[in-house]
C-alpha cells in the first residue's frame, strides 16, 4: 500500500476521567474510503473529533499531505456531524446556512449573485436542487439535510472527508444511492475518506479498507477481506453475521 495519508500512532483520549481511547494506532489510506467500525461507545466519534483538532489527545497524528507528502497539516478536513440539532422555532433556511460558510458578511444584508451561484453548483455537486435553498433547516428530509452538510464539507475541496454515520438520518431505500455519492466521489475526486457507519454489508460492498475499533483502541486492520473472518464475532458478538442485502 502507498504512502497512507494519516498515521495514528498511540492516540490516547480521556475526557471527564473516562478513558475513550487508550492508544489507537493505525493508518488511514490515501485516496480510500476507510470505515470505521464497532459497538456504540468504542469511540468511533471520539477518533474523528480528535482528526478534527477538536479535543485534546496524547500520542501523534501524523498527516501526510501535499504532492510531496510532506505537509504536516491539511489545508482542509471535511465533516458531516451524526446529526444537527436545529431549533424548530428558528427559521433558518438552507441558503441561510451555506451563506455563512460562504461569505463575510451578516445574511440580513443581502446574498450576492456570485454566491447565489456557488451555493447552487454546491448542492448539485450532491444531487440535491436547487429548489432546497428556500426550504427551512427543519422542513427538509434527513436525506436532503446529510446531502445539504456533505455539500458544506466539501467546499472547499478536502483532502479529507470524515462522515459520522453519514446515512443514520436517511430511509433505508435512500442509502443506497447516498453511499453510491460518496463512492462516486472518492473515485471521481480521489478525496480519502473515513466514515463511521453501522451498515457491515454496506462497508463491504463500498469500503477500500477498515479499521475495527474495540475498547478503545484498534482490534484490527486491513482491507475488507477481514470481514469474512472472526472479526465481526469477537468486535459485535457470536450473533454477528455478514449478509448482503439490496437497497430500493
Amino acid at each position: 500500500m502507498s504512502r497512507p495519508l494519516v498515521t495514528l500512532e498511540g492516540v490516547a483520549v480521556t475526557l471527564g476521567g473516562h478513558k475513550i481511547l487508550t492508544g489507537v494506532n493505525g493508518d488511514i489510506a490515501r485516496g480510500k474510503i476507510t470505515a470505521l467500525i464497532g459497538l456504540n461507545g468504542s469511540g468511533k466519534s471520539t477518533l474523528l473529533r480528535t482528526l478534527l483538532k477538536e479535543i485534546p489527545y496524547a500520542g501523534a497524528i501524523r498527516f501526510h499531505c501535499g504532492h510531496d507528502h510532506s505537509q504536516h497539516e491539511p489545508q482542509h478536513v471535511g465533516y458531516v456531524p451524526q446529526k444537527l440539532r436545529i431549533e424548530a422555532n428558528f427559521p433558518f433556511t438552507v441558503r441561510d446556512l451555506l451563506a455563512l460558510t460562504l461569505q463575510r458578511r451578516p445574511v440580513f444584508l443581502g446574498i450576492s449573485r456570485k454566491i447565489r451561484d456557488k451555493m447552487v453548483e454546491m448542492l448539485a455537486q450532491t444531487g440535491a436542487p436547487a429548489a432546497l435553498l428556500d426550504r427551512p433547516l427543519d422542513k427538509i428530509s434527513g436525506g436532503e439535510l446529510q446531502r445539504v452538510l456533505l455539500a458544506l464539507a466539501l467546499e472547499p475541496r478536502p483532502e479529507l472527508l470524515l462522515l459520522d454515520e453519514p446515512a443514520a438520518g436517511i430511509d433505508f431505500k435512500d442509502e443506497g444511492s447516498f453511499y453510491e455519492l460518496i463512492h462516486h466521489l472518492n473515485i471521481t475526486r480521489g478525496i480519502t475518506i473515513l466514515l463511521v457507519s453501522h451498515d457491515i454489508s454496506m462497508v463491504s460492498k463500498r469500503a477500500d479498507h477498515v479499521l475495527c475499533l474495540k475498547d478503545g483502541s484498534i482490534y484490527c486492520q486491513g482491507t475488507t477481506e477481514i470481514l469474512k473472518g472472526n472479526a465481526l464475532k469477537d468486535i459485535f458478538g457470536s450473533d454477528t453475521m455478514l449478509f448482503p442485502h439490496q437497497h430500493a
